[in-house]
């Protein structure tokens, strides 16, 4: 039977034929994939076979995490202002990793996109660490701190939690950096008195402008910024004596603000949340008032720590009063055994708010025991009758901060704090109850009966914790660890530890 098809092509003729076509077509495919591979790059090509995106991350050598597990992420939040500094842990640290373990980390970028990280991203991420570092540090009730350190470990009733301040310190050591604005001029910026009942506000501006501790001159690397004006050379050269009013002050403030805010970028990147100033004059609360992102947002380190006036804890740092008379504490620290203060309770001071009123009006010159003056006899030196003294009375006056505070303290008297909406220095870390006594205004009448009820062994402890309380007071002309420079400047760590700020 004969085919129908006229001259067929042999089998063996077909074969090279079609390994011919098959690697045209091959050919072509690779050519067009290449092509396609080389415009769009790894990271958006279809077919592309290369690392996953999170393996090409620039900028790190390896994730930046809070553990080895974990990736870096960014804040969810462009300021999330946490709730007050919680005892013992002083960090409402909750917050922050609820918000880290509900956002997504960059790395996982489903459109395969390589992330780079800015210097702010970084400094969250480090803080984020510390966070972490510091509540692990918390689950430790112990009354003595693990950490080691050559210098001092804090221990006893007078910390919240001194483990959880000794990991919180050593983290601020290890990481915390302050950048200093020099935009103004001398003398109501960059300077302040240091040898005065405002020696607090000016031995800090002093230590900021000397630059050895914190400070650094890139704002990048900054987690807090210092507004360095001076309220009190402010008072001094813009007050009119007798004026009912001092907007000047005020004016001054917000234009200084005003000028930092258009030459650099942290205020409006923040609303403030990472700026502090710092002020020991009366005048300090209402003056910030003149900003309102800087009464409301900013960290305010005030004498005045007044909540009846607007002082918030969450955010705001109460700074002690001191009062240097010559700029020096020799011969201001230290006192007798408990054995050799024959006298109950003292106070002298002047008329001077409704509180003292009350407190003259009741004690002045009447007991033995409760030793009450305006002004103090002749010849009857003052710092002795602080050392001669079980008690010394520490009322307010017309604001709440009183220098006989830290006068009771250095001399080793056992401070009665008798104020109302008055936020103690250093409270965050410091259980006041340990080592002070707190009366109410109404009790004034019953302070002998409330001073007498408390036991001998009840006094020795309380006597003895003043002395161990006392280095985080103590001014020394070149700061000390834990001294009160540096117990401030933990103070601003703390709160600038409870925000977050995103680009």
């Amino acid at each position: 039977m004969c085919s129908t098809t006229n001259n067929p092509r042999p089998a063996s003729s077909n074969l090279p034929y079609s390994i011919s076509i098959l690697v045209f077509f091959l050919l072509t495919f690779l050519f067009v994939t290449s092509l396609v591979d080389f415009t769009l790059g790894p990271e958006r090509s279809w077919i592309s076979f290369h690392s996953p995106p999170w393996a090409r991350r620039v900028g790190f050598s390896r994730p930046f995490s809070r553990d080895g597990n974990e990736e870096l992420e960014r804040p969810s939040s462009v300021i999330g202002i946490a709730e007050p500094p919680l005892a013992p842990s002083m960090l409402n640290i909750n917050k922050f990793e609820e918000q880290n373990s509900s956002t997504e980390s960059p790395a996982t970028d489903t459109a395969g996109v390589i992330n780079t990280y800015t210097k702010l991203e970084r400094l969250e991420a480090a803080l984020a660490k510390a966070r972490s570092s510091i509540r692990e540090a918390s689950k430790n009730n112990n009354m003595t701190s693990i950490q080691e350190d050559p210098d001092y470990v804090p221990r006893g009733p007078i910390y919240r939690n001194a483990n959880t301040f000794h990991r919180s310190y050593l983290e601020m050591e290890k990481l915390f950096k302050i950048y200093v604005y020099e935009e103004g001029e001398l003398p109501m910026f960059h300077t302040g008195p240091c040898r005065s009942i405002y020696s607090s506000e000016g031995r800090f501006i002093m230590e900021m402008e000397k630059g050895n501790f914190y400070r650094t001159r890139d704002p990048d690397e900054a987690l807090v910024y210092f507004l360095p004006f001076s309220v009190v050379m402010m008072v001094q050269y813009l007050y009119v004596p007798g004026a009912h009013e001092y907007h000047a002050i005020g004016h001054t403030v917000a234009d200084y603000v005003g000028v930092v805010s258009q030459r650099h970028p942290f205020w409006n990147r923040s609303l403030g949340a990472d700026h502090f100033m710092l002020s020991c004059h009366d005048w300090g609360p209402h003056t910030t008032s003149y900003v309102p992102n800087l009464f409301k947002n900013s960290i305010r380190v005030l004498c005045n720590a007044n909540t009846s006036e607007g002082f918030n804890p969450s955010k705001d740092a109460s700074l002690p009063e001191i009062n240097l008379k010559s700029g020096e504490i020799t011969g201001l620290i230290g006192g007798p055994s408990p054995s050799k203060r024959p006298i109950l309770a003292f106070f002298a001071g002047r008329l001077h708010g409704h509180i003292r009123y009350l407190l003259l009006q009741q004690w002045k010159e009447k007991d033995q025991d409760v030793q009450v003056y305006d002004t103090l006899p002749n010849g009857v030196p003052y710092e002795s009758m602080l050392k001669k003294s079980r008690f010394c009375l520490c009322p307010s006056g017309y604001e709440v901060a009183s220098p006989r505070l830290v006068e009771a303290i250095y001399a080793e008297c056992v401070p009665v704090l008798i104020s109302d909406g008055y936020v103690p220095p250093l409270s965050d870390v410091l259980n006041w109850k340990a080592f002070s006594v707190s009366v109410a205004v109404k009790d004034i009448p019953n302070l002998k009966t409330i001073l007498m009820g408390i036991s001998q062994s009840q006094y020795l402890r309380l006597h003895g914790r003043v002395k161990q309380v006392q280095r985080h007071f103590v001014i020394n002309g070149t700061p000390k660890r834990f001294d009160i420079f540096h117990m401030i400047v933990h103070s601003i760590w703390l709160r600038r530890l409870n925000v977050l700020i995103q680009d």
